[in-house]
């Protein structure tokens, strides 16, 4: 799988991660609706150093189809509720 940190770049990960990034991903939209922002950016920076912990980066220069789109480390609770499914923003 193909993931990419807006304005970082691509990671390529297993299947095997997905437990992990899922669970974070969960929290992340329980502090979404419940408006707690400081939960918010703590779940969302764990979220993000896992994918770049479990996943190997891609090449600057490889511009692959990404499977799944995460949010800039800097994003704005709005930004992201803005770029969420109803599964969150890993669906499954």
């Amino acid at each position: 799988m193909i993931v990419r940190i807006m304005g970082e770049g691509q990671w390529t990960l297993d299947d095997s991660p997905l437990v992990e990034l899922n669970k974070l991903d969960d929290e992340l939209l329980a502090e979404m609706e419940s408006g707690d922002e400081d939960g918010f950016h703590r779940t969302l920076g764990a979220l993000l150093e896992a994918v770049r912990r479990l996943g190997r980066p891609l090449p600057d220069d490889a511009l692959e189809p990404s499977e799944l789109i995460l949010p800039a480390p800097d994003a704005s609770l709005e930004e992201v509720r803005a770029m969420l499914s109803d599964d969150g923003l890993i669906p499954g």
